[in-house]
């Protein structure tokens, strides 16, 4: 056990990242950056850890900024809900913790939007308390070096893999070691093509004396995905355009998009134009279609959006329908609005 400890620690210490999260960990840095690299690849998410921590220096700056203001910084890493719960989580910690992040693990996980992985992490990374991470990453070495066939993504295994972790965890040295866990599997054990020949646990990896390093770690097939067709309205008046502000429990809650017709199948334009939504909406103004976009296609976790955009133009404005959901901007205006990866494809094509 000892001798895993040493050399995964050995091997972090040669062949680490430098990422500016790492040089003096703070428990903000070490928080603010784990929930960002749960979205996205650190390439890209270290331009979003930047653009915050430049921003936002502290929990208490950022606990101050408004949601709208954290929206439109976290544009285009998806799972909005994830940026609502990072400002909610700045704001508990500056109300109910004086702006100090608790040095507690049943502490951090009460907190907004930190579950047991992200508590670990600045427990273990920030505070020097010995409680193991398990990420994919973890996962992955976990399941390669004991040569698990367990699931992962089912309740036996995650206990499992967190009971593995923390037999293995340097009590120590927790942070170091986790971080070394995780930086292993993300540029040694990699998923495909990971470097088994030149691997300092070879000696101990089971699935490489198996032979079954690739069919680890096991997963069960996702759920079903949904389709959805969104027919987007891009109405404009003069230098002006209308947007919608999403709300209730759908995706890309309190963000920006654009007035939809939503259908069940693909519809032609001359079918939107029909429906009794778009009748409603534009209230029997003279319009123009000027433009009809391809469909883009855009994939989420559990549904894939199939979206047209018709632009038109009215000769006068709508009145009916102007209200804090739906209301006119000028054109000019629109990057100040934070708006879903979906519609920002659009605008930038």
């Amino acid at each position: 056990m000892k001798n895993i400890q040493d050399t995964l620690i050995n091997w972090y210490e040669e062949n680490h990242r430098d990422l500016p999260w790492r040089h003096q960990p703070t428990p903000y840095q070490v928080w603010l950056s784990e929930v960002i690299l749960q979205q996205t690849r650190v390439n890209q998410g270290m331009d979003y850890y930047l653009r915050f921590i430049e921003r936002w220096p502290t929990v208490t700056d950022l606990a101050q900024a408004s949601e709208e203001e954290v929206l439109k910084q976290w544009q285009g890493l998806g799972y909005y809900s994830r940026a609502r719960n990072l400002h909610k989580c700045a704001r508990q910690v500056v109300e109910q913790h004086n702006g100090q992040f608790p040095a507690d693990y049943e502490q951090l996980k009460k907190l907004q939007g930190i579950g047991g992985y992200t508590a670990a992490a600045i427990a273990s990374i920030a505070f020097g308390l010995p409680h193991a991470v398990v990420d994919g990453n973890v996962y992955r070495v976990l399941s390669r070096l004991y040569d698990i066939d367990t699931p992962i993504n089912i309740n036996e295994g995650q206990n499992l893999f967190a009971r593995l972790a923390d037999e293995l965890l340097n009590r120590k040295q927790p942070g170091l070691h986790n971080q070394a866990m995780m930086e292993f599997g993300a540029l040694h054990c990699t998923p495909k093509n990971p470097n088994c020949l030149h691997c300092p646990l070879q000696a101990q990896c089971l699935a490489f004396a198996h032979q079954t390093v690739m069919l680890r770690p096991v997963k069960l097939p996702k759920v079903k995905v949904t389709t959805r067709y969104f027919n987007y309205l891009v109405i404009r008046y003069k230098d002006n355009i209308y947007l919608h502000k999403r709300s209730g429990n759908d995706i890309w809650r309190n963000l920006y998009d654009f007035p939809c017709v939503e259908s069940e199948k693909p519809l032609s334009v001359d079918e939107v134009l029909a429906t009794e939504q778009f009748k409603e909406l534009i209230e029997g103004k003279p319009f123009t279609v000027v433009k009809v976009s391809p469909v883009f296609t855009h994939k989420l976790t559990h549904r894939t959006i199939l979206a047209q955009f018709i632009e038109l133009k009215l000769e006068k404005k709508l009145l009916q329908f102007e209200t804090k959901d739906l209301f006119l901007t000028r054109e000019t205006e629109l990057g100040s609005f934070p708006i879903p990866r979906l519609i920002d494809l659009y605008l930038t094509t």
